[in-house]
């Protein structure tokens, strides 16, 4: 297996952007306008099958770790979810044309990929105190491969500091050529979101595992791969990459 890219570092430094958003009353209606808006993206350019929904908890703390696969990812998963998430995104699409502005009107926690963002982290260790519900993608961007790439320790981190539950989703079918393809021909692309049960990583007690301890590092490795282990035993073979 030929080796991926290196992962992308954020050439924008912002952040004075970087926070928790508040669930405002504004917010919480922008967000179940959103939250309806991705539905019916969903359903009018894809065709989502799914399974597993009912391992949904009915509230937070929740750490939810996704595979990313293109950009049909977030309706297709999001419009599954009972209810609108909180979630990290790259810094770099608060500069996208009105797509900024709307994520940043939804209140998106905005991270500085392959930088040592600790405003993100607080703000999602926050969050989790709050007992909100945090989507984060762990392999850091699409996959170049079309397959599971390594991923970042930054979920660990947060579950080991938060003491949160973890909530694997997959989905697959979501690659642009797929579903562009697909939308060239008038037609939906066929893709389908899994939902796995919640776990905790192994030794996870409130922070213990990475406060403090000369050993952090290495805890952070095995509940990355913990965590990537999780995805990868929700997908088909061809789509576990690195964790086949």
């Amino acid at each position: 297996m030929s080796e991926s890219p290196p992962k992308p570092v954020s050439e924008i430094w912002r952040p004075d952007l970087v926070r928790l958003p508040k669930l405002t009353r504004t917010r919480r209606a922008f967000r179940s306008f959103a939250h309806g808006f991705l539905k019916f993206i969903a359903k009018t350019c894809l065709n989502v099958s799914s399974e597993g929904l009912d391992n949904f908890p009915q509230s937070g703390p929740l750490l939810v770790v996704i595979n990313h696969l293109g950009d049909a990812d977030t309706p297709a998963i999001i419009s599954k979810f009972p209810f609108p998430p909180d979630a990290l995104g790259k810094i770099e699409l608060f500069n996208f044309p009105i797509l900024g502005k709307l994520m940043d009107w939804y209140g998106v926690i905005w991270l500085h990929r392959g930088r040592a963002d600790t405003r993100a982290l607080r703000a999602a260790l926050d969050g989790l105190a709050e007992n909100r519900i945090i989507i984060i993608a762990p392999e850091g961007r699409y996959s170049v491969t079309g397959a599971l790439e390594v991923g970042g320790g930054g979920a660990a981190f947060l579950a080991y500091k938060s003491g949160a539950m973890i909530l694997p989703i997959v989905v697959t079918g979501t690659e642009n050529e797929n579903v562009y393809g697909n939308i060239k021909k008038l037609r939906r692309a066929q893709v389908h979101v899994k939902v796995g049960k919640m776990f905790k990583l192994a030794d996870q007690t409130s922070g213990a595992a990475v406060s403090g301890s000369k050993n952090r590092q290495v805890a952070v490795d095995l509940g990355t791969h913990q965590i990537m282990q999780a995805l990868a035993d929700l997908l088909p073979e061809k789509y576990q990459g690195a964790y086949s």
